[in-house]
């Protein structure tokens, strides 16, 4: 197993790893179809590298992919933490085919330059001049990508109209390109019936913008009845939350199965939290719920890593008569859901390398480098977990940094944990990786007030007499030698650092 890069210090000037963790909650949003996977296999994102991530929050991460949350119905209450549902993120775009090379747009000495207008019009032409239904279909989803990347001017007093204009394009482009999907639906081609559905499912081409599922649902239904597996489970989901139709969970059984009939995780993986927890109308099976989940994991992607992370929860608790636990299986079952960029496997190895749990050595390399895998998808836990090893460092892995901890900590304060939101309130009222500004700890001392924090009442309380003019004392977020070295045990992390 690799090791982390002791430069984990500088982050200035550099991109992120894509963040590829979909938050919780939340309509489904957006994946490509079964036609665009059968043409080009999904490939599994690299292997980790850890030059990749020796950066720190400083530096603006580029946006997140686009995340499907197609389940949003009850938590699985198996284990503690709660299961979670099944996920999606969105895949590559179709290829292309013989008509839609890119070659032209290949740096090289045989490269010429095409404005976007010249090659969106050979496109059109080529397109045209066919009656195949996966060439026009393919073109239609090449306008949709080409819809969201189409440059916008930034709005300013003298350029309404330009702005306006590149509106009325880019509005013009999914236009068309509906109008080829609903041709080509109509006609019962598949992967047009399941990509229009996605569309309306995401606001592509409605009214306003806005998710139709009205119109999405029906569609989802055809191309499932044609053998998709991806609009089976998606159909599944929305029987399941009502979204564009009735809540019924014996239809979302039905959907469910069909698609892990043809080997769809994700619908093993919801068929597997179901057995276990007694869901969608079914008695509780712990044993046939463990075996959906294997299932699942047999065939885990990067965009249904989830039955890989719950095996591994069992196998570290053990299920009577059913699993027994395997510590170091738990631990190779969150290293492959981690391979795969599953941001909670990734954070739990992080903890694992720390503190030397189910069976893992105590590394603060494997533990860093961990950790960053799933800071750079902004796991909140995991920017917080961030915090502490840069207030102390670890020698020749991590350089200690009173910044970077600022910094990290921000990023997960900034994204709802309230611990991170007292760590903050106190770097800003002493002065640790930031200048000392009483006015901003104030501010976040109230934020974690209000969410129930004590020792931020406290420290509001306090404040009122002025800041503390040095680190250290009552409710100190930290105690350390003047020289940023720990004053703990010496293994790296400061037995005595409160904020985790």
């Amino acid at each position: 197993m690799s090791t982390a890069n002791p430069d984990y210090g500088t982050p200035r000037g550099r991109e992120h790893y894509p963040p590829q963790y979909p938050q919780d909650g939340g309509r489904p949003q957006s994946q490509y179809t079964q036609y665009a996977q059968s043409r080009r296999s999904r490939s599994r994102p690299p292997p980790v590298d850890e030059q990749q991530y020796d950066y720190g929050p400083g530096t603006e991460m580029p946006p997140a992919l686009d995340g499907d949350d197609f389940y949003t119905g009850s938590q699985a209450n198996f284990h503690d933490p709660p299961s979670i549902a099944s996920q999606s993120v969105r895949a590559p775009s179709p290829p292309p085919g013989p008509i839609l090379d890119h070659s032209h747009l290949r740096p090289g000495n045989q490269a010429s330059l095409l404005s976007h207008d010249r090659t969106l019009e050979l496109y059109r032409a080529n397109a045209k001049k066919t009656q195949d239904p996966d060439l026009i279909f393919e073109f239609a989803v090449f306008m949709i990508d080409a819809s969201k990347t189409m440059p916008i001017p930034a709005p300013t007093s003298g350029n309404v109209m330009d702005v306006e204009k590149a509106l009325e394009k880019r509005e013009e482009l999914i236009r068309e390109a509906i109008a080829l999907l609903k041709r080509n639906a109509d006609r019962g081609h598949m992967p047009s019936q399941y990509f229009l559905a996605d569309c309306y499912a995401n606001g592509i081409g409605t009214h306003k913008n806005r998710q139709d599922f009205d119109r999405a649902f029906p569609l989802f239904v055809l191309a499932a009845k044609h053998g998709h597996p991806d609009a089976a489970y998606r159909a599944g989901t929305c029987c399941e939350n009502g979204w564009g139709c009735r809540r019924e969970s014996a239809k979302a059984l039905t959907f469910y199965k069909k698609a892990a009939a043809a080997l769809h995780p994700g619908a093993m993986y919801r068929l597997g939290i179901a057995e276990l927890n007694g869901e969608l109308s079914l008695s509780k099976s712990p044993k046939e719920g463990v075996k959906w989940l294997k299932r699942s994991a047999e065939h885990a992607t990067a965009e249904f890593p989830h039955a890989l992370h719950e095996l591994a929860l069992l196998h570290e608790r053990g299920v009577d008569n059913v699993l027994f636990v395997d510590n170091e299986y738990a631990a190779e079952l969150l290293a492959q859901a981690a391979e795969l960029g599953y941001a909670p496997s990734a954070y739990k190895l992080g903890e694992c390398y720390e503190y030397g749990k189910m069976g893992c050595p105590q590394d603060p390399a494997l533990s860093i480098h961990y950790y960053n895998i799933a800071a750079q998808q902004n796991h909140r836990d995991a920017c917080f977990a961030l915090t502490a090893w840069y207030l102390v460092g670890s020698p020749g892995v991590l350089p200690q940094s009173d910044t970077e901890a600022y910094l990290w900590a921000k990023k997960a304060a900034e994204a709802g944990l309230v611990k991170a939101m007292y760590a903050v309130g106190y770097f800003s009222e002493v002065g640790i990786g930031t200048e000392p500004e009483l006015p901003e700890a104030i501010r976040w001392y109230k934020r974690a007030a209000d969410l129930g924090d004590k020792r931020a009442a406290q420290r509001l309380k306090s404040s009122s007499k002025g800041p503390i003019a040095t680190p250290g004392g009552p409710g100190a977020v930290l105690h350390r030698d003047n020289d940023g070295s720990d004053s703990g045990s010496g293994k790296g992390r400061d037995k005595d650092c409160v904020i985790m």
